[in-house]
């Protein structure tokens, strides 16, 4: 191949190796545009306020005008997707939820949806949302100015110029562009697909949550247009775990349930594609006092994670528009870097596009526990895509972060012996194309049965 993987059956010498990067995404991160992902923020932040509960009407000045606009913008690459790409609403009545939602009211989510190319493949389903309501500190006033420029029209913006570059190309697996209304009344338009997501059984392998990613002045007058926040949820805050789950946390695996899988596939992909990118991993769901729409995924059992700006300006986010003593309050579109937001949204993109072109993760993985032994046999289902290349068995030891070591497996194996003691370290199986395109990592899960 011109391009890819070393070959299958490389002996495990080291960590595992990045993959050439995919000509298509170079080319297609390119076109992300920083002038029209201002130009999207400048006209979310026109809108008077787009608060859950201001006005709905399309020609008004409130959420209403804000969605009718989202949904233009989605439609507007329709024609270059070939029949591809389709928009829809998420339309439903929110019953009262005090004391953030004291009555009834319409949410909204907009939903664009680029189709697999692949059959077999185009079930398999990576989500990029954000929100598009906005508040200020009171958070029942549906009134007063709320630009909401950083909180989340950045997010908004880079959502829509990622459908915008993406819609021409093809992916084996289906990509949803998600605008979701409802956000900061408790996640409401989330929660909402993400419940009829799993009730249709949808096999959703991934959502990216872009939420407040505009900022990037720092402490001190400092500036950051190369840093992001990634914060990837570990073991989830429930009272009764799955079994898999439990499983999984009771042989040491705490650290690499799916949500932890997607981040570390997505940090290997920015390494390839944005590498001047700082990507910075941290194992929470989300930050202290706060919360995004990733968690309506997790809470559904979908591998979620939320990219963030660095350092959050305190005196925007949430804030009346005034000015004080001489700073200026308010989430306005001045306090916004658009550069910043296409570094993010490139690294989204790659992702996106990397993981949607990869095989799927392998099915089925497990690790044979069947007697006491020094090395390690794992097995998994076979993959069916027609250019898999082959498996990677990775694994590390029960400290590190990240995999130390690998092991290729041709495509027609799906049982191998490593001279590995399972007790020591963690093993993950991924899955490789011919052209270089990696899965995320999937945990074998112990079982006893020959």
């Amino acid at each position: 191949m011109a391009w890819g993987l070393a070959a299958v059956g490389r002996a495990a010498d080291g960590p595992p190796p990045l993959p050439a990067a995919d000509p298509d995404i170079v080319q297609m991160l390119a076109q992300i545009s920083a002038e029209r992902i201002q130009r999207s923020v400048f006209v979310l932040s026109s809108f008077k306020t787009r608060h859950t509960l201001s006005d709905p009407d399309p020609g008004g000045d409130g959420i209403g005008a804000a969605e009718g606009w989202i949904r233009t913008q989605m439609q507007k690459p329709i024609a270059d997707a070939a029949g591809r790409l389709t928009v829809t609403e998420d339309s439903f009545l929110q019953p009262p939820q005090p004391p953030r939602l004291p009555q009834e009211v319409r949410i909204t989510n907009i939903v664009a949806t680029l189709a697999g190319s692949r059959a077999g493949s185009a079930r398999r389903i990576y989500v990029v949302s954000a929100h598009y309501d906005s508040r200020v500190r009171d958070i029942l006033d549906a009134t007063s100015p709320a630009p909401g420029a950083d909180d989340d029209a950045s997010g908004v913006a880079a959502v829509l110029e990622l459908e915008r570059v993406m819609a021409r190309s093809e992916f084996p697996a289906t990509i949803v562009f998600l605008a979701v209304a409802g956000e900061e009344q408790g996640l409401l338009g989330s929660a909402h697909w993400a419940r009829a997501a799993r009730a249709r059984g949808a096999d959703i392998e991934g959502m990216l949550n872009d939420d407040i990613i505009g900022n990037s002045r720092g402490p001190g007058g400092t500036y950051a247009r190369d840093r992001v926040r990634l914060f990837a949820q570990g073991v989830p805050p429930a009272s009764e775990w799955t079994p898999d789950v439990m499983a999984q946390i009771e042989t040491g695996g705490q650290n690499d349930l799916p949500a932890r899988q997607l981040a570390r596939a997505i940090l290997d992909c920015a390494r390839v594609y944005t590498p001047d990118m700082d990507v910075r991993l941290v194992y929470r769901a989300d930050r202290y006092l706060s919360g995004g729409d990733q968690i309506s995924f997790l809470d559904q059992g979908y591998p979620a994670v939320r990219f963030t700006e660095p350092w959050e300006d305190y005196t925007r986010e949430h804030e009346d528009v005034r000015t004080v003593d001489g700073v200026d309050y308010g989430d306005v579109p001045d306090g916004v870097d658009y550069v910043d937001i296409a570094n993010v949204a490139r690294v989204n993109g790659a992702a996106l596009a990397a993981l949607a072109r990869a095989p799927a993760p392998p099915r089925a993985a497990e690790i044979e526990t069947a007697r006491l032994e020094n090395s390690t046999t794992l097995r998994w289902q076979p993959n069916h895509e027609p250019d898999l290349a082959g498996y990677r068995i990775v694994w590390r030891d029960t400290t590190a972060p990240f995999w130390q070591h690998y092991q290729d497996v041709p495509p027609g194996r799906v049982r191998v012996t490593l001279p590995v003691n399972k007790d020591d370290v963690v093993f993950g199986l991924e899955a490789f194309d011919s052209a270089g395109h990696i899965s995320q990592a999937v945990y074998p899960e112990p079982q006893r049965a020959p």
